[in-house]
């Protein structure tokens, strides 16, 4: 059984009620983070938020949240600061999570000009699903009925976060060779559908490369450098930079690389390419 490879990981099932589908327009109206810390002591956080715009009817029908029950309720930085400090470094559990949920929160930081949080990985069930080529329909709701998950209150941040959590761990079970690999390695599976290995094709495992920081997060191999954790372990820096470059202004901060020494190297290395 996969949970295992939580062990000692903060671990937070998410879930949004908004205003709509978009993630570049609409907004928050309610979330919950459910889950546990990496001392397994429960964790349940789960706010109303005013949107500060009228919730179209359509919204208010699928989710039960009305103008009125938020009217009293701060907008979304009264509760930036507390969900930061929940996501940041957890792995995170949803359905559909990256691109809606994630893509949705990341909105509410920009517009406060903040930087979002960044989990340790994702763990998408929407993703998996597929990935584990299960039938359809892929919505929670009907995985949850395939899988024998009882959803009370769907539709409500706190019950859709429950029963991600729970989904992902009945796929665990049911399908338990596919989930015997490191957090990093399932969610690249999951995302992908390859599993970075230790001896890729770089010719070395990542372990036998010169390092360029304190903990061997940035390793050198032929004058390249390669990311030796996290969801892009494995790849060349040139490579992430041209597709994920706010990963690499993550990668940057203090919170990516803790060496300054180490963090001057790699900003050096990469205004170079």
């Amino acid at each position: 059984m996969a949970p295992d490879v939580f062990d000692g990981e903060r671990v937070l099932a998410f879930d949004l009620e908004t205003t709509g589908v978009s993630t570049q327009y609409d907004r928050i109206v309610q979330l919950a983070l459910i889950g546990a810390n990496a001392e397994g002591e429960a964790i349940h956080y789960e706010e109303l938020v005013n949107p500060r715009r009228p919730i179209p009817a359509g919204a208010s029908r699928v989710h039960g949240i009305y103008d009125h029950d938020v009217r009293s309720k701060g907008g979304f930085s009264t509760v930036a600061d507390a969900v930061a400090e929940l996501i940041e470094g957890a792995i995170i559990v949803g359905h559909n999570v990256r691109k809606f949920d994630m893509a949705m929160l990341e909105g509410e930081y920009l517009r406060l000009g903040k930087r979002a949080p960044k989990p340790k990985a994702i763990m998408d069930t929407y993703e998996l699903v597929r990935r584990l080529k299960i039938g359809r329909p892929h919505g929670l709701g009907a995985q949850c009925t395939r899988h024998g998950i009882a959803l009370k209150d769907a539709h409500t941040a706190a019950a859709d976060a429950a029963a991600s959590l729970l989904l992902f761990w009945r796929l665990s079970v049911d399908h338990a060779p596919s989930f015997r690999k490191s957090i990093e390695e399932i969610e690249r599976w999951a995302v992908h559908g390859t599993v970075g290995s230790e001896s890729t094709d770089l010719g070395r495992g990542l372990a036998d490369l010169e390092p360029v920081d304190s903990l061997g997060k940035i390793r050198i191999d032929d004058g390249h450098m390669v990311l030796a954790f996290g969801r892009h372990k494995g790849r060349h820096l040139s490579e992430i930079q041209f597709e994920d470059p706010r990963y690499i202004h993550w990668l940057l901060s203090p919170k990516g690389i803790e060496d300054d020494e180490a963090r001057e190297r790699v900003k050096t290395y990469l205004d170079g390419l």
